[in-house]
């Protein structure tokens, strides 16, 4: 039993391996340059040679390559003594490339790309080192990497007098796309001045991960007090007692064998996931109306099977299997009593997993693997610590009633969950059927029965004909009447504070403080640049999506803060649509991703009306501050002529 275990961890390791090894920082791009000649006297001109090493089975794309592969940006790092003026490529392989299922432009082996680069009248004499960079994306036949942003550098000798440059370009060179300086690029902005920074908000992606393995530890915690779990854990610790006095190994080994099982399980669930989407993740997956619909589905199953609807089972067979071997004994047995307890308790903690995945898709990389091992953590968590203090097993409340009423109250809210990603789906496809007084209406009635049930006026599982109420129902019958009441301004319109994230935007003009907020253009990109011409007036760009919940709550809470309001009524505001299914959505997503080189959002951008980048802001922030800094210190470099 003990080798088939092994197996099986081999088998999901090997799964796993490449995955792994494209995650890391891999580059099979090696950069070097040079520059013709070596000298040059002030207001000369020299040729960057910059000269790409690409490893075998692998490739890079051009400049100009079609849509699809994401194009390589070539420039020169700004500098107050040299900039490019043109870019020379060499002439590329036209090949069809079966990652994107299109045609592209591709260099194998060793591309040598040339900058024209002139040198400014008013450069000292003496040494000066020019800084080439490349953003660029690798694939080989099967996968592509993720891009990422290499420089490379060389040395000048600026001596006046010196003899003009007489370097030529070489036959069968075309005309590249040259990338904007180093300090406009998005990824990495340094604008023009010193005052202006690039904003960040809500936190490092290390805190977010924390954070989100924080929750998923959480649910795994809650997930105990299910009526699938909670009545499992005297029988599981007595399992763990006799295992360790029939094998001689003490209960803590046992303990750990078992929460080995459950995490295994767990966790395989989540490199499924992670092997299924790829190792990159796809950012916008969460707004993708299949996704969606698969998601509403699982929790309307879920939700209905919990009201007694149904009854989720696992096939009888795998259980009593899985039963048989685990009673053979040994670690063997203990680990394969893991996997079946995790399979049988599936029913209660599906829509905690459910949940942690749907969430975790969108960060990318292996979220859903680590999420789902934080949860199996939690899970696991409390059985261990019994098997090391069993005599705590006496203190835990007795199952009752209250495990019934427990599996009543989820069913209503996964109910109400589910419809957050029906919206989701009405949203991207622009159909207008779950508005948002619909969406709170059927919010309103789905927390007002639980409060109901709870305060024994509505009949169901778990509440019985002139049984007394407890203290401890009335207060969470209560607690759901009360933020049902508190849904109901939201029907006109009114601001619902942070749950303004989940619930569909107001179609009409909002009440309140938010009637007064800043007035938005929608996908009207050029037309906002042009009146920002017109009226030497900066451009705000936001990158959103209909089903962006970070998106609507910046809108609903940030954007209508007076202090920022004030500031954005000197902007000229667009916003642009990257997730819906329309012509729009798929020529803002293009224009976002090669102009900014990312698809996330919210994102804002500072233009001026010349389309200059000033300040890029992507992510969620919670910092008026911050986010005030950042709108205020374009205008004030503006203001100062920097």
């Amino acid at each position: 039993m003990g080798e088939r275990v092994i197996r099986l961890l081999a088998v999901l390791i090997a799964i796993q391996l490449p995955l792994l090894s494209q995650s890391k920082k891999q580059d099979p791009v090696q950069w070097s340059l040079s520059i013709e000649p070596d000298k040059a006297s002030p207001g000369g001109r020299v040729l960057a040679r910059l000269k790409a090493t690409i490893d075998p089975g692998w490739h890079l794309y051009s400049t100009t390559t079609p849509q699809g592969p994401i194009p390589t940006k070539i420039g020169l790092v700004e500098n107050a003594n040299s900039k490019a003026s043109k870019l020379h490529q060499p002439a590329p392989t036209k090949r069809f490339d079966p990652n994107f299922n299109a045609d592209s432009e591709t260099y194998e082996n060793e591309a040598v790309f040339l900058i024209e680069s002139e040198i400014a009248a008013s450069a000292p004499a003496g040494p000066m080192e020019i800084t080439a960079q490349a953003r660029y994306q690798v694939c080989s036949d099967t996968v592509c990497l993720r891009p990422v942003r290499k420089t490379a550098a060389a040395t000048l000798q600026v001596t006046p007098g010196a003899a003009a440059s007489n370097s030529v370009i070489p036959a069968g060179y075309v005309t590249g796309s040259l990338m904007m300086s180093a300090s406009a690029v998005p990824d990495a902005p340094k604008p023009a001045g010193d005052a202006l920074k690039t904003l960040q908000p809500g936190g490092s992606p290390n805190q977010d991960l924390v954070g989100f393995l924080a929750v998923a530890f959480g649910f795994g915690l809650v997930s105990i007090f299910t009526p699938c779990v909670f009545p499992m854990i005297p029988f599981i610790v007595t399992f763990f007692l006799s295992q360790a006095k029939d094998s001689k190994s003490s209960p803590v080994a046992q303990a750990s064998i078992f929460c080995l099982g459950i995490v295994v399980l767990l966790t395989a669930i989540g490199l499924v996931t992670t092997a299924a989407l790829g190792p990159l993740g796809v950012v916008q997956l969460g707004s993708n109306p299949w996704v969606n619909f698969f998601i509403t589905a699982v929790f309307l199953v879920f939700g209905l099977s919990l009201l007694g609807a149904f009854e989720l089972t696992l096939p009888s067979g795998l259980l009593t299997r899985l039963d048989q071997a685990s009673q053979r004994g040994g670690f063997g047995g203990t680990l394969l009593m893991g996997l079946t307890f995790s399979l049988t308790s599936f029913a209660c903690v599906g829509p905690f997993l459910g949940t942690i995945l749907a969430s975790s898709v969108q960060g990318g990389g292996f979220r859903p693997a680590i999420g789902m091992a934080a949860y199996a953590a939690g899970l696991a968590a409390p059985f261990f610590l019994l098997a090391l203090f069993p005599s705590y097993l006496q203190r835990l409340p007795k199952s009752g009633g209250w495990l019934p009423r427990v599996k009543v109250v989820m069913g209503f809210v996964i109910l109400a969950v589910m419809f957050k990603y029906l919206s989701n789906i009405d949203q991207v496809n622009q159909w207008g059927i779950l508005t948002r007084e619909r969406f709170l209406a059927v919010w309103i009635i789905l927390f007002t029965l639980p409060g109901l049930y709870l305060l024994g006026l509505l009949r169901m599982e778990g509440i019985k004909p002139d049984e007394n109420v407890g203290v401890a129902r009335v207060l969470f019958g209560a607690a759901f009447l009360v933020f049902s009441v508190s849904l109901i301004p939201g029907l006109s319109c009114g601001r619902l504070g942070d749950l303004d994230a989940y619930v569909p935007a107001c179609a009409g003009e909002p009440s309140g403080a938010a009637a007064t907020g800043p007035k938005w253009l929608k996908n009207d990109y050029k037309g906002a640049l042009a009146k920002a011409k017109a009226e030497n007036r900066l451009v705000l760009v936001s990158f959103t999506g209909y089903a962006c919940s970070n998106c609507h709550w910046m809108k609903a809470n940030m954007m209508t803060r007076p202090e920022i309001a004030a500031v954005l009524r000197d902007f000229i505001l667009v916003e642009l649509y990257t997730d819906g299914t329309d012509a729009a959505s798929e020529e803002f997503r293009n224009l976002q991703e090669n102009k900014f080189q990312t698809v996330a959002i919210p994102h804002y951008v500072i233009l001026d009306g010349d389309e200059r980048v000033l300040a890029s802001s992507v992510g969620r922030t919670t910092k008026t501050g911050e986010f005030l800094s950042f709108l205020t210190a374009p205008q004030q470099a503006k203001t100062a002529g920097i």
